[in-house]
């Protein structure tokens, strides 16, 4: 049985492979020298508006009665006596002193809402969020201190808010910024946390109005 055998038509030529080569080290080269810009870059936008100490606000008022109160009514709405339940902007800031510390962070030092915007379904919050600065092994934090508008909205994990808009008294916000910022929603870090992560679940709709923020268990 006659074997085939292959024979070159050129001589060999090592360019070709080093051509090769050398392309795929210019595409990863230039990969890593255009994100290590774009990363310089964002960290220069963010230090516009950034503050090296945090924005203070003042102790939530709670008192024992309040703080009953707003727990029987979670407690009803989750136990599903009531099917829709208000909370004012007072009682959302109670909400903020009820949560457990969620591992990324205590919201008391960070928001205090502060008003609702019902024709938008949003709540304005004042806002003191930690950013790390590009040398993120220094563990040094910048802030952001300002005004947020948060959308409140519901998804497969139930009720949650999101970042749609920020101000910084003097500064101008990028919108990419805006934009990354709302990827991290207000109530993620609980979704995973029991028993909140179910009671958030149990909302099927979320209304901002004038008195604050309506839960309902129905569409």
């Amino acid at each position: 049985m006659a074997r085939v055998e292959k024979v070159p038509t050129a001589p060999f030529s090592p360019f070709y492979g080093c051509a090769i080569m050398i392309m795929a080290a210019l595409t990863f080269g230039g990969i890593i020298g255009w994100s290590a810009y774009s990363l310089f870059q964002q960290d220069k936008a963010i230090a516009e508006f950034a503050q090296d100490q945090p924005q203070k606000f003042t102790t939530i008022e709670l008192s024992t009665e309040a703080r009953s109160g707003l727990e029987k009514k979670l407690a009803d709405f989750k136990a599903g006596t009531v099917p829709e339940i208000t909370l004012s902007i007072a009682e959302l800031n109670g909400l903020l002193l009820l949560a457990p510390d969620s591992g990324y962070g205590v919201y008391t030092e960070m928001l205090r809402f502060d008003r609702t915007e019902p024709e938008k379904n949003r709540v304005i919050a004042k806002v003191s969020l930690p950013m790390n600065h590009i040398k993120f092994w220094e563990d040094k934090k910048r802030y952001l201190n300002g005004e947020a508008a948060y959308e409140v909205m519901v998804h497969e994990a139930g009720v949650d808010a999101k970042v749609v808009d920020v101000k910084v008294p003097g500064k101008t916000v990028a919108e990419g910024f805006i934009a990354g910022i709302g990827t991290w929603t207000l109530l993620a870090p609980y979704q995973k946390i029991e028993p909140i992560g179910n009671a958030l679940k149990l909302v099927k709709k979320a209304t901002v109005t004038a008195a604050g923020v309506t839960l309902s268990t129905k569409p």
